[in-house]
């Protein structure tokens, strides 16, 4: 015992034990938190990558898929439409891709794509975020009467050929976005990733 009549070892015990369960508590307070941090299940889940089977998809049609929270849209062109491309550039606002944020450097290309048969883009309208319908077939539209098939955007009018580029007078001032993909085999694409980047 000390002068003053403390016991110097029962102190350093309760000090310590003191110590001891307040760095547990802490911990236990701490892991949630530090937890927390970390993107939830459904986040990691909305910006994962995307795999599509593109075997089933017959010529001329296209199907949804969901990348990010957005469509993309995946159709098979058929050579009758490939074949209009070209004829398209006079127009179109921006027919050889100027704006190189809007696509990747293997979709700078007449197609927008790493295959010519498949395009691949984001269903979202570059004017203002509607979602264009897909007008496949090569026939006069009431928004179009020389359409040659693609995509329009029925909230103001914005309409988009068979490789996402958008017509003059289009309110669209820029193409569809085409995302990130690459081929897992020849039958299934992912979108989110690309081959340059993974």
């Amino acid at each position: 015992m000390s002068q003053d009549g403390v016991n110097q070892g029962r102190r350093t015990l309760l000090v310590g034990a003191t110590a001891a369960v307040g760095a547990v508590g802490a911990g236990f307070l701490a892991v949630p938190y530090v937890k927390s941090w970390n993107p939830s299940e459904k986040a990691k889940a909305a910006g994962a990558p995307t795999s599509v089977d593109v075997s089933k998809i017959e010529p001329g049609a296209m199907i949804v898929a969901e990348w990010r929270g957005k469509p993309v849209y995946v159709a098979r062109r058929t050579p009758e439409t490939l074949g209009y491309l070209e004829g398209l550039n006079g127009q179109l606002k921006d027919p050889n891709n100027s704006n190189k944020e809007q696509q990747p450097d293997y979709a700078d290309n007449l197609h927008r794509s790493r295959k010519p048969e498949l395009a691949v883009l984001l269903g979202v309208c570059t004017h203002l975020g509607c979602a264009p319908t897909y007008h496949p077939e090569v026939k006069p539209e009431p928004f179009d009467a020389n359409w040659k098939g693609g995509w329009y955007c029925p909230c103001h009018g914005s309409r988009f050929d068979f490789s996402g580029r958008v017509f003059n007078g289009s309110p669209a001032a820029d193409n569809l976005v085409v995302p990130p993909y690459s081929f897992e085999t020849t039958e299934v694409i992912v979108i989110g990733i690309d081959e340059e980047n993974a």
